[in-house]
């Protein structure tokens, strides 16, 4: 109990920047536990069964394909599939849809990012607009209070201003990491599905080839 009295207490001290940084700080985590949920349904930190089903393909071997795909990469390898089987696009076409498809599902992989990049970005300045504010009324009450200024009163309301830059960089870096983190997930995924699609492709042209000759 004690502790949620010196939490409240310091928000009030913080005033409403500090209020600001701690909704950000609640949407933050929120954003994190959702788009870690988002990824593991889509089997971000999966891509073997994507790996084995390019292999079979690729070998000529038959291989059933998964209906539905339960995983991006398996959905991406798929829909590729689909389309260099399917005849109804040449060459050029075919791989520009198959560029699309993957542009679509990494934009899927990527949603949600921009928050954590503007959170990242506003939280520093949130709260040092509230150290600004803060320094600005400590020196207002050090002038109205003349030649009586208490030292201590003053580094105390100085103290309570620096509470928001540190509340602000405390939000932000966590935004900041969690966001390298899901972008480095998306650019695995990307490689992976340049990989399979470039297999895939000239599978099919040599199939092609072997049909002309």
């Amino acid at each position: 109990m004690s502790d949620l009295n010196a939490l409240a207490g310091m928000l009030i001290r913080g005033g409403p920047a500090l209020w600001l940084i701690a909704a950000l700080s609640v949407l933050t985590l929120a954003l994190v536990l959702w788009k870690v949920w988002r990824l593991s349904l889509a089997g971000a930190w999966t891509g073997g069964r994507a790996e084995a089903l390019v292999v079979r393909l690729c070998a000529g071997q038959a291989a059933a394909l998964p209906d539905p795909p339960r995983t991006v990469r398996l959905q991406f390898v798929t829909d590729s599939w689909q389309v260099l089987q399917s005849g109804a696009f040449a060459p050029e076409a075919a791989r520009e849809e198959i560029t699309r498809l993957a542009q679509r599902a990494l934009a899927e992989l990527r949603g949600g990012l921009r928050p954590l990049e503007l959170i990242a970005t506003i939280a520093p300045l949130v709260g040092l607009l509230g150290t600004v504010l803060g320094m600005i009324e400590a020196f207002q009450a050090l002038q109205e209070s003349g030649a009586q200024a208490d030292a201590g009163v003053l580094a105390g309301g100085i103290w309570e201003a620096l509470l928001t830059t540190a509340a602000g960089m405390a939000v932000a870096i966590p935004a900041t990491v969690a966001q390298s983190w899901f972008e480095s997930v998306a650019d695995s995924v990307r490689h992976d599905m340049e990989d399979h699609a470039t297999r895939l492709v000239i599978h099919a042209q040599a199939d092609r080839a072997e049909g002309a000759a």
